[in-house]
């Protein structure tokens, strides 16, 4: 279910390139690794919240399923506020080694299409710069500390 985003912000940011070392691997390095760790973001309806935190609080099974069957583990939701508004942060570990592959049979799963993610959807507000037929935002890891 695609949301139209936000309106862009007036003044971009400057373009900042990535730099790689012992904590941040390089992309060549990162496919290598056992652990792929991604991370999201979403704007949170401030009139659904609650509804989207009862959701949460007892997450269907057939939705639990899916998520670990596409090797996705320690899977954490996040929300904050910034400038008075609601924004929810997602993180967490996939095992894999075909992501794309993998989150696409999330999308297949017919309890988490047709009945869990209108629910959710619906409580979300995407951001400026979401990729097209995507949801959350994702967001570039910089450092990782084991």
């Amino acid at each position: 279910m695609n949301k139209p985003a936000v309106p862009a912000a007036p003044s971009p940011l400057p373009t900042i390139s990535p730099v790689y070392g012992p904590t941040h691997l390089s992309p060549a390095d990162a496919v290598r690794a056992p652990v792929k760790y991604y991370a999201a973001i979403i704007g949170l309806d401030p009139t659904k919240e609650q509804e989207y935190r009862e959701l949460h609080a007892n997450t269907w099974p057939d939705v639990l399923v899916a998520i670990n069957r596409a090797n996705i583990r320690n899977f954490n939701i996040f929300v904050t506020e910034i400038e008075g508004r609601r924004y929810l942060f997602s993180h967490f570990e996939y095992t894999g080694t075909d992501p794309e592959a993998d989150f696409a049979s999330i999308a297949r799963d017919p309890t988490t299409r047709d009945r869990w993610w209108p629910l959710t959807d619906a409580c979300q507000i995407r951001l400026p710069g979401t990729p097209a037929g995507a949801q959350w935002r994702p967001m570039e890891q910089v450092a990782h500390l084991p």
